[in-house]
């Protein structure tokens, strides 16, 4: 396993980190990984989240001319006057 220093962390953060530690009854190097963890999934969601809104956004540009889609108020409009 691979061992990582962090110099210069500010007291009030390692003195948070320390309490976590304590109330989820987790080493301080325990808790330091398990926060790294959260911290790396929480990107990872958002960027994949960002790739998705990308996609919305291209697939309704590809298909904002398309003859296919018709206006919803109009489509409306005509089944009432059936």
């Amino acid at each position: 396993m691979a061992i990582l220093h962090v110099r210069n962390v500010p007291d009030d953060l390692y003195e948070r980190i320390r309490d976590l530690a304590d109330e989820e009854s987790r080493s301080l190097t325990a808790e330091v990984v398990h926060l790294l963890e959260q911290g790396l999934q929480a990107h990872e969601r958002r960027r994949q989240a960002a790739a998705i809104v990308e996609r919305i956004r291209a697939n309704k540009r590809t298909m904002s001319g398309s003859a296919r889609w018709r206006d919803a108020a109009r489509l409306l409009r005509e089944d009432r006057s059936r």
